[in-house]
């Protein structure tokens, strides 16, 4: 058995505690050290984890404590320059989403990266949900025929944020679900939305994303909703499919409805209307994060390419720029260059 990947861990505030929850448990990863600037932070990752070495400095966490991997977990301005200053010391890295706040300090660790031959992932969380690994195998069997179009609703009353908007804030989840389900990227956004509780912070916003395929995705945020909502629904060309992740059981449901050519001896009819069986198929639930944390472990061991890569992060913070320059035109949509 090798030995394990000895990770070092930066940031334990909002989502760090979740993820080195998840981390600490693996038998092929060991968590040497960890490191946050905030003295209240690092009282209670002391308290948590007194098997972990911990100091204020990532400088330290870096050069003192013989590491293969560092899992950034900071707030997302920061997330550049951190994760330059790992990947620059020749180690893999896992950043929290989004990778970035703007594409060219993701095209720059995406660069570092493969110029030092490292693993960088993002934590795109909803691509390591057990009902989007159903819902993807389910397309590749052909049984929904051609997906036609996606819709998303991610909604909630809260958390209001100051430095970010609703769309930043939520939408990377559905986005990178949508690029992962379709497998290709956006050629191009188009965004409306209000800024009702802060000026020129949207808490509400619609986006339109169009792919080169003719396919599109629909994503509609808010942190001004009386409902908590996290639903997607895929419209196929043989059937339709929701997955509801507020449903504690039954997540997913297949509807056996379309619409489908008319019998040619019907005259005046070109089109018809089928209305079948809806199922309710058992997916095993796992923790995402979980299974999210196994993976990069897994990738930093073997050099595998993780489901959500560095590309994968550049090519989500691309559409959330876009979608930042539609809403900032009222609306216009906004070309994305799909070559990365």
């Amino acid at each position: 058995m090798s030995a394990p990947l000895r990770v070092g861990f930066a940031g334990y505030g909002y989502w760090g505690p979740n993820i080195l929850r998840n981390l600490d448990r693996l038998a092929n990863a060991e968590v040497v050290a960890a490191c946050d600037t905030h003295p209240g932070n690092l009282a209670k990752l002391k308290a948590a984890y007194p098997h972990i070495a911990t100091t204020d400095s990532l400088d330290v966490l870096l050069s003192d404590y013989d590491l293969d991997a560092v899992v950034v977990a900071t707030s997302a301005p920061t997330h550049a320059a951190l994760a330059a200053r790992v990947l620059e010391s020749g180690k893999h890295c896992f950043v929290e989403k989004p990778l970035t706040l703007a594409s060219a300090d993701a095209k720059h660790l995406v660069d570092l990266a493969a110029a030092g031959d490292r693993i960088l992932m993002v934590g795109h969380l909803m691509v390591y949900h057990a009902a989007i690994d159903w819902i993807a195998d389910y397309i590749a069997t052909g049984e929904l025929g051609e997906v036609r179009y996606l819709y998303f609703q991610r909604l909630n009353l809260g958390k209001v944020r100051a430095d970010e908007n609703a769309f930043w804030s939520l939408a990377p989840h559905d986005v990178s679900v949508a690029l992962h389900l379709l497998g290709e990227t956006p050629d191009g956004v188009s965004a409306s939305g209000a800024d009702y509780l802060r000026n020129g912070v949207h808490d509400v916003v619609f986006a339109n994303l169009h792919f080169p395929s003719g396919k599109m995705a629909n994503i509609h945020v808010s942190w001004l909703d009386p409902h908590k909502v996290r639903r997607m629904t895929v419209v196929g060309s043989k059937k339709m499919l929701v997955f509801d992740d507020m449903e504690a059981t039954d997540k997913i449901w297949i509807y056996d409805k379309g619409v489908e050519p008319a019998d040619a001896m019907v005259y005046g009819e070109d089109l018809t209307l089928r209305f079948g069986d809806i199922r309710a198929p058992f997916v095993k639930m796992t923790e995402p994060l979980g299974t999210e944390m196994g993976h990069f472990v897994e990738c930093c061991l073997t050099g595998a390419t993780p489901r959500s890569s560095g590309v994968d992060g550049l090519r989500v913070v691309q559409v959330l720029e876009a979608a930042d320059a539609s809403l900032a035109t009222g609306g216009a949509p906004i070309a994305i260059d799909v070559e990365v």
